[in-house]
Order: structure tokens, then sequence, then C-alpha cells
């Protein structure tokens, strides 16, 4: 059984935002990580890109499959996770620890059309 967790943002792609103050921590869930198998590569937007909600930032790669990362918020690229460029696979071990990006959220209105963890479970178990 995937870890949902409280108190974070979830997309229907299955990506998360944990919300700290006016940024967001954007990973993928612990659903999305099982079903991708094991993080062999992520790559990531430049620190200042911008990102739009539901468009794409970049990509995460598993021995099975390449799956585009959709962004659940606008906003501006202020950090992104270096440690996944040599360990990926940290992703597998701790998919919520181990976010990829760290933007600075431009609307937080935006959270509104995402999924609290109960729904998020709900869906994931369709």
């Amino acid at each position: 059984m995937a870890k949902i967790l409280e108190g974070l943002y979830y997309s229907e792609s299955h990506e998360y935002v944990r919300v700290d103050g006016d940024f967001g921590y954007i990973g993928i869930s612990d659903y999305a990580q099982h079903a991708l198998g094991n993080v062999v590569y992520v790559d990531v937007p430049d620190v200042d890109d911008e990102v739009s909600a539901g468009e794409e930032f970049g990509a995460v790669e598993s021995v099975k499959a390449a799956s585009d990362l959709i962004s659940p918020v606008t906003g501006v690229v202020i950090e992104v996770n270096e440690a996944l460029e040599d360990q990926p696979e940290l992703i597998n071990i701790d998919a919520y620890e181990n976010w990829i990006i760290k933007v600075e959220i431009s609307d937080k209105s935006e959270l509104d059309n995402l999924m609290d963890a109960k729904a998020y479970a709900a869906f994931c178990d369709k």
C-alpha cells in the first residue's frame, strides 16, 4: 500500500506539493514511485525557470518507463534537489523526503484545484 501523507496537495498526475510559506516543494507521490519501479534518472528544470500548473517541467525515468513531471502549481524554480542527479533512487527510498524542485508559488489559489490526502487516496483506489 502506497504511503499518502496528510498536509500535502496532490495532483491527478501523481505529483505532490508541500507548501512552506510562499514556497512549494514538488515531487512525485509514493504511489507514483511504486508504479514506476526503480528510478534511474530525473530530468529537472534549471533554477529561475518558470513552471506552470498543468504543464510539464521534467521527467522521471525508471527501468520500466519514462514519465513526464507535471507541475501542480505555477511558480519560479528557486532550487532543484541536486542529490537526485547522482542518486535518483532516493525517490524510491522516500518520495516525500526527496522532493524534485522547490518553487516560489505565484498563485496560491491554484492549490484549491489539488486533492488532499483523503481525496488522493480515493483517487488512487479507483
